[in-house]
């Protein structure tokens, strides 16, 4: 005759085992690193900050760099109209001030009363005129150099 031993049950193994203290510490550390060494935009060495306004209002929107090789560098347009754009290509730059279109559709949410959005308004400023919106018809311009610079943009 047989006897039967009940063995204890055994414990699932977990999908991913438990790593020793030495190979944690490591993949923290190189975490540390790579978080450590990324740059934020407002601690760029290169930059070029102000105020969009439109007939003494601030405006909405983003503004563009434009390098004459293409390269663009952009900011968005704060409540206030200030900008600053990181790292934006040297010398010679076009200035584009593009507005934010209202989402399709708002005006059928927003209630008969509530102020009629434009074309390119948005929260916190006025809607730039279309012209400076393109490469082609924007006269806005201004040379780039190395380090911290402001240029207040007026938009006519």
């Amino acid at each position: 005759m047989f006897t039967v031993v009940a063995s204890p049950p055994r414990r699932p193994r977990p999908c991913f085992p438990r790593l020793s203290g030495r190979l944690s510490l490591a993949f923290l550390l190189a975490l540390l690193v790579v978080v450590g060494g990324c740059k934020k935009d407002k601690d760029a060495k290169d930059s070029v900050s102000g105020k969009v306004s439109y007939k003494g209002s601030p405006v909405s929107g983003i503004v563009v760099f434009v390098g004459g090789d293409g390269k663009e560098a952009s900011s968005p347009i704060n409540p206030d109209g200030s900008y600053s754009v990181p790292n934006p290509p040297q010398g010679q730059v076009k200035i584009l001030v593009k507005g934010m279109a209202a989402p399709k559709g708002l005006d059928k949410q927003l209630p008969k009363d509530a102020p009629q959005l434009g074309p390119g308004s948005g929260p916190g400023g006025a809607a730039p005129p279309e012209k400076y919106s393109k490469t082609n018809t924007s006269d806005l311009t201004f040379e780039v150099k190395t380090g911290k610079q402001t240029h207040d943009i007026e938009l006519k």
